[in-house]
């Protein structure tokens, strides 16, 4: 079995409840969906569409090579749910890494993972992974507070970056969203500030 693998690195963990936690990073390519400002209210700043085939022994080494004593692996893309399956997660799980997935939440995702955060891109009733840890929002100005479908612990609203910065306009309106509506949190993309991958 192989897998096409955009990059594999070693990073923080930028945005969410978990932000700030040393990860390595596997990044699958390709997605299911086409996110523009258009049809989402924000352009996909991930680039995903290149990458090269590993097998599921060539993504551990890999793990194992970047991460050093890591114990966190993120499974992210593109849209990881294309290929991920239990020999991957179960291998991983096997060499004693902590597994947390970033998904749109377009497809169910394996069982077993360790942390799931549901990132919704599309209309709610196109959802198939219905809980999660976190479910995570992108919000520009205008755009109001969302009705998920998916059950999380914790719901966070994220300002949408404009080619590598946040405008004042649409942070000021998620923060005055969180205020509004506390159950929510603001989370912003730590990692773009910190200037990390």
């Amino acid at each position: 079995m192989s897998y096409r693998i955009n990059e594999i690195f070693y990073s923080l963990q930028g945005e969410g409840r978990r932000a700030g936690e040393p990860s390595v990073f596997v990044r699958f390519s390709g997605c299911n969906l086409a996110c523009a400002i258009a049809t989402h209210g924000f352009n996909c700043d991930t680039e995903f569409t290149s990458g090269r085939s590993m097998t599921g022994e060539e993504i551990l080494a890999e793990v194992q090579r970047v991460g050093g004593r890591c114990k966190w692996v993120v499974l992210t893309g593109g849209e990881p749910t294309l290929q991920l399956d239990d020999l991957l997660v179960d291998l991983l799980h096997a060499n004693e890494f902590m597994l947390a997935i970033e998904t749109n939440g377009s497809n169910a995702i394996p069982m077993h993972l360790d942390w799931v955060c549901v990132s919704p891109k599309g209309a709610e009733h196109t959802l198939q992974q219905l809980t999660a840890d976190e479910v995570k929002y992108v919000r520009r100005h205008g755009q109001g507070i969302p009705k998920p479908s998916v059950k999380a612990t914790h719901k966070l609203i994220s300002p949408a970056f404009d080619e590598g910065s946040i405008q004042e306009e649409t942070l000021q309106w998620c923060i005055q969203l969180t205020k509004e509506n506390p159950e929510w949190k603001l989370s912003m993309q730590q990692h773009k500030l910190w200037k990390v991958r």
